[in-house]
């Protein structure tokens, strides 16, 4: 399955002032918030055939971004960020968030639409557009493959990847002990994704593909982001700029 959108042609890395702007409104334009759960679920069975799950997406990058989304108490503030590195220093080059309300309901199966437009605005805030997408979630591994890492990719026409702590759906055996290994993930008959062991001993994570990547890409950039501990560095970045954000929008109210 292809997508139909263009790639982008900003050099990999560079400081872009507009381009990663550019690239979220029209994202933006084209998320569809829907009214009902009937109405989110049309909308994913809609955009699912526009998923490229073939890629194989970049086996270098140069910067990767990490997304991630942290929630107030009541569940009725969020904090959106994004967060971009450098593939090869794994420093952070440029950051963004995004404080408002969740743009839908808690529904299993369709967080990618209470999060997306928020997201969306922090990476519209970007000033370098990165050259992968890595969610803290899922892509194809989902009930209907079309997660957030599907989602995101599609309306930005960016690689992405779901880089998930636990899984959505699926059955695996444990992979072996050591760092690099891996068992496939499986959801009724299909392989969704692969359970990787980011570091030696520890629980493993879920890799998925969300758009433009291959699942072998995917599993080596996943590691390559996990030199030290078992979450990718994008997806701790991510997690610790949202929850300040948070905290410091809590502490405002």
């Amino acid at each position: 399955m292809k997508s139909s959108g263009s790639r982008p042609d900003a050099a990999p890395g560079r400081a872009a002032p507009g381009r990663a702007a550019a690239l979220g409104r029209a994202a933006l334009s084209r998320v569809v918030v829907p009214g009902s759960v009937t109405e989110a679920v049309a909308v994913q069975e809609e955009l699912r055939p526009l998923v490229d799950l073939v890629g194989p997406g970049p086996s270098a990058p140069a910067t990767v971004a990490g997304l991630d989304v942290a929630y107030g108490q009541g569940g009725d503030l969020l904090a959106a960020a994004v967060t971009v590195l450098d593939a090869g220093t794994l420093e952070v080059v440029d950051s963004a968030v995004s404080v408002g309300e969740p743009a839908f309901d808690y529904v299993p199966g369709l967080f990618a639409f209470r999060e997306l437009p928020a997201l969306l605005t922090a990476l519209d805030r970007l000033s370098v557009l990165p050259d992968l997408l890595v969610c803290d979630g899922h892509g194809l591994a989902h009930p209907r493959r079309f997660g957030l890492a599907c989602h995101l990719g599609v309306v930005t026409g960016l690689p992405a990847i779901g880089v998930g702590k636990t899984p959505l759906v699926g059955t695996w055996d444990p992979p072996a002990a050591e760092r690099g290994a891996w068992s496939p993930l499986r959801d009724g008959g299909d392989v969704v994704g692969r359970v990787l062991r980011t570091q030696g001993g520890v629980k493993p994570v879920f890799v998925s593909v969300g758009h433009r990547m291959s699942l072998e890409n995917a599993t080596a950039q996943a590691l390559a982001l996990a030199p030290r501990y078992r979450l990718p560095e994008t997806t701790r970045t991510a997690d610790r700029l949202s929850r300040d954000a948070l905290a410091s929008a809590e502490q405002t109210d």
